[in-house]
């Protein structure tokens, strides 16, 4: 009988977001509620205990788990203390208890904390002086994390998702697991990595992995993998969490081969890097994509606030292109999110049916937004949790309320909750197609959800911490030079290889 430990944290988080999280903004779980919780989920973790589950040889044990709400600003001090403590005391509980045989984590990559700016890192480092150098560990991850060296040497292999949007969220999790269950406990492989860090930030739609220049590279990866590779991918960084080593990598985790998996690293590297001025977005201006939505046309202008991505880590609380509608006297139906607690609390305090006048936006990130004084309908109240299309799991809005004009309606969250579908629209009684504008606050959703029936859309050039005009943002840690903060003539791909002790 093997002994598997599995462990969960993820979060995604902007620097650049003035709201700093903390640890009431995950949903945490210990033991065995995390194999209940994720049960029949479009998750990673599902994945994974679907395949150890099909052996009996295998006895898991579940220690910890920590998924954020939804993306926000830098983990404090205290939040960080708190989520590391549990994880490594978790950790050590289960090493005290019986011997380990092999780890399985589920990671996001892209979190940071006040004094600690590569947290994966330092679980990673922790749980090899607990468990030992010989325990084999692997680690899934989302390909916007920011893949350090740390991590690469203490874990024995990396497997990040292959989609952008994602939607691989369970074939990901099931992939490491085969990978640690099948191949390196079972002997068949000994994992070496090979990694390429490519200078350069990127965003837009070429990065959509079914139809984009990112998704060549994406589908070298996948060949390599059914051909018998144990893993390989692209990791795009999140180029709104400021990190030392943020940037681009290509990775390839090989059966003993270092020779082979530098090569196809290096050349996936500089086949990315051939075409990465190709990956940004063509913004359009606030009044320019205002405009627009005013001459009215059959079907739905969806406006992208891909700056105010709550799934990116932004507050969420952007009134940019509301205040711009509003200037160019707007003329139909338009439907939006919003973060804004003091209006939420105003619409319960008034229940339904009643008319507020309440300010909106700009309660979070008051710098760059201010609130608009409006008057509104309260036509919905609710606790704000509802059921995610994409995954699955419950989303938790905290109280939400809908709030409505003539020409607006609003469907404002006390706290930020991910948008990369149309979930919390529908859990609050508004179908997107019905209306004539929609704010999408989500750089990419998948395509059906938005833009396959959209008569327009539009990727609007708003302030906000999660902008795509990334030069805005004011990088101060990345190392440099990074591409397009500077400029970077020339770039010669080099892999450096990563290898556990035998």
């Amino acid at each position: 009988m093997q002994n598997i430990l599995i462990a969960e944290i993820k979060q995604e988080i902007s620097t650049f977001n003035p709201v700093p999280s903390t640890e009431h903004d995950f949903v945490t779980h210990f033991g065995d509620e995390i194999v209940r919780v994720h049960r029949g989920l479009n998750s990673e973790m599902a994945g994974a205990l679907d395949v150890f589950n099909q052996r009996n040889d295998i006895a898991l044990k579940p220690t910890y788990s920590a998924r954020a709400i939804t993306s926000a600003g830098v983990l404090r001090a205290t939040g960080w203390q708190h989520l590391a403590s549990h994880f490594l005391e978790a950790i050590q509980a289960a090493a005290n208890a019986a011997p380990i045989h092999g780890v399985y984590f589920s990671m996001h990559g892209a979190m940071s904390a006040e004094g600690e700016l590569d947290p994966e890192g330092y679980l990673l480092a922790q749980t090899r002086a607990i468990l030992g150098q010989r325990v084999p560990i692997v680690v899934s991850l989302d390909l916007h994390g920011i893949l350090t060296d740390r991590m690469l040497e203490h874990s024995d292999a990396v497997v990040p998702y292959h989609t952008y949007p994602h939607t691989d969220f369970y074939p990901t999790g099931a992939r490491a697991a085969r990978l640690l269950l099948l191949r390196i406990l079972d002997g068949e492989v000994k994992p070496v990595t090979a990694r390429v860090a490519i200078p350069a930030l990127v965003r837009g739609d070429e990065l959509i992995t079914a139809s984009g220049l990112f998704g060549r590279q994406i589908r070298r990866a996948e060949a390599f993998e059914a051909s018998g590779g144990p893993s390989a991918g692209m990791f795009i960084g999140n180029p709104f969490t400021d990190v030392p080593e943020l940037r681009c990598d290509s990775v390839v985790v090989s059966n003993d081969d270092p020779a082979a998996a530098a090569q196809l690293a290096e050349r996936m590297a500089a086949d990315f890097w051939a075409c990465h001025e190709k990956m940004q977005v063509p913004l359009t201006s606030l009044t320019d994509a205002a405009n627009l939505a005013c001459e009215l046309v059959p079907g739905t202008t969806i406006l992208v606030d891909a700056a105010d991505a709550t799934s990116s880590g932004a507050s969420g609380d952007s009134n940019a292109i509301l205040g711009a509608l509003m200037a160019a006297n707007y003329g139909g139906r338009a439907l939006l999110p919003i973060v804004d607690a003091p209006a939420v609390q105003a619409a319960f305090a008034a229940g339904i049916g009643a008319t507020i006048q309440v300010t909106i936006g700009g309660a979070l990130d008051k710098k760059r937004y201010t609130p608009i004084q409006m008057t509104l309908k309260v036509r919905l109240l609710s606790d704000g949790d509802f059921v995610s299309e994409s995954d699955g799991a419950v989303w938790h809005g905290g109280l939400t309320a809908v709030l409505q004009n003539e020409h607006y309606t609003i469907v404002a969250t006390s706290r930020a909750v991910s948008l990369y579908n149309r979930s919390l629209f529908y859990a609050h009684g508004c179908d997107p197609a019905k209306y004539d504008c929609v704010i999408v606050k989500s750089p990419q959703c998948e395509r059906h959800m938005f833009r396959d029936w959209s008569a327009r859309y539009i990727d609007v050039d708003a302030p906000g911490s999660t902008s795509a005009n990334v030069r805005s943002l004011g990088h101060t840690i990345a190392q440099r030079p990074l591409w397009p903060l500077d400029a970077v003539e020339h770039f010669t791909p080099k892999a450096r290889i990563f290898r556990r002790p035998v």
